[in-house]
């Protein structure tokens, strides 16, 4: 199906065939869901050996009493130092430099944004004493991320995914000319929905941001899927080392979590950042908290007591999504592999697929699976305050369904990209 070679009478005879195709299928009172990235059961069911696996023994290996208040020093705002280890292992960064927390790594991220807002990070100014601060956000991006600089009232500033990573030279262009923006938001591997993963030179360019930016300026890295391959190991640059060779390592702040590794609402989530910056952390974290969840981190601890042993549960976990994405994609390549209705990521990790339909049409293809019982993740989701200039972008979570509802969500998908886009055509003719 070629829409835009297409006649007048060939477009309505489309419409036609696949309004009434759409009208059966709507008959069937489908009720499937494919809207966020949440692992499937047995996913989840990989990491129950969590449950028990401490046995009665609630000391960590110095001594810590995880039962009780504080660490064995008094404090332990910074977490376990086994849970530490584990993080740094996932971060790929020294142990000193890591904090573990409690479940989310979203918690830390609006803590550490929050943090910069209100009071500022290692000595500098707090981004609310700047006239109209503002983070670059490259599109189609994280909602999550969004949501925290909206509520903020901190302004943000789209800039497009690229194959390699956001445009670097659009970033380098919007710092030079405005010194309130002050943060970047990246999910640098398997990017959140792109499944982009950032290249060396990206990487380097990123890491040499601080020296054009206002001192304030942080970069948010947010490896949600730092082991999360399908295939083969995909290496990302570390923007430590790139950080560190540029002077600039004050300017970034990693994070990561087992939230899509052991139980998604029950892990431990884990920040990285230079010893100003995590002081600036604890700092106000000593106010709102005695620590986090330290039997639960003893508890991560011990199930990945070796790094191999985290290596070869997350490979389980990739025999059961590989499946799953094969059905997205290989959906996606019949219907549409000769068409000019949609393009698509095939990403080699991660949790999502990206879809953009043609200008005009997500919203309505959206619409169009809601009302057939199949729900998407709202069109312009992952724009900053929801909104797709070019209303294009849609983001498929494969991994939640059985396979069988996902190749059915799947089919009523394509269906509806079909329809919504001899629609929109008929409607420009």
């Amino acid at each position: 199906m070629r829409i835009d070679s297409a006649t007048r009478d060939q477009l309505q005879e489309w419409e036609k065939e696949l309004s009434t195709h759409y009208q059966r299928i709507c008959q069937h009172e489908l009720s499937l869901d494919i809207t966020r990235g949440k692992p499937a059961a047995d996913q989840l069911h990989q990491s129950d050996g969590l449950d028990g696996i401490l046995n009665g023994d609630y000391r960590a290996a110095d001594g810590t009493d995880t039962r009780n208040y504080g660490g064995r020093n008094g404090g332990g705002l910074e977490g376990l130092l086994c849970a530490r280890e584990l993080g740094a292992d996932i971060l790929q960064v020294p142990t000193e430099e890591v904090l573990a927390g409690g479940n989310s790594s979203l918690t830390l991220m609006y803590h550490a944004v929050l943090t910069g807002y209100l009071f500022g990070f290692a000595g500098n100014k707090p981004w609310r004493e700047l006239q109209s601060p503002k983070f670059l956000c490259p599109v189609p991006g994280y909602d999550r991320h969004f949501s925290i600089c909206e509520q903020l009232g901190i302004g943000m500033v789209n800039v497009p995914m690229t194959e390699t990573g956001p445009d670097m030279d659009a970033i380098e262009e919007e710092i030079k000319k405005d010194q309130g923006i002050i943060g970047i938001w990246c999910v640098p591997k398997f990017s959140n929905p792109t499944g982009v993963t950032y290249s060396q030179e990206t990487v380097v360019r990123l890491a040499q941001l601080a020296q054009i930016a206002n001192p304030g300026f942080r970069i948010f890295w947010d490896n949600a899927y730092a082991i999360h391959d399908l295939e083969q190991q995909i290496n990302l640059p570390g923007i430590r080392a790139a950080s560190l060779e540029n002077d600039t390592a004050d300017s970034v702040l990693q994070f990561a979590s087992t939230s899509k590794v052991t139980h998604a609402g029950a892990g431990v989530a884990f920040v990285s950042a230079s010893t100003a910056n995590l002081a600036s952390l604890k700092k106000q974290m000593h106010a709102m908290t005695i620590g986090p969840d330290k039997v639960n981190q003893l508890r991560h601890s011990r199930f990945f007591a070796e790094f191999t042993l985290l290596k070869k549960h997350m490979q389980k976990h990739a025999q059961i999504l590989k499946p799953k994405f094969a059905c997205v994609l290989s959906q996606l390549e019949s219907a549409f592999g000769d068409s000019d209705l949609g393009e698509w990521e095939k990403p080699k990790g991660g949790y999502f697929v990206s879809f953009n339909t043609r200008p005009g049409c997500a919203t309505a293809v959206v619409q169009l699976a809601a009302d057939a019982g199949v729900k998407l993740t709202p069109a312009g989701a992952t724009f900053p305050y929801g909104k797709d200039p070019e209303d294009r972008n849609i983001r498929i979570a494969p991994s939640f369904p059985p396979l069988e509802e996902l190749d059915t969500a799947m089919s009523v998908f394509i269906l509806c990209v079909k329809l919504a886009s001899v629609r929109k055509k008929l409607e420009i003719l």
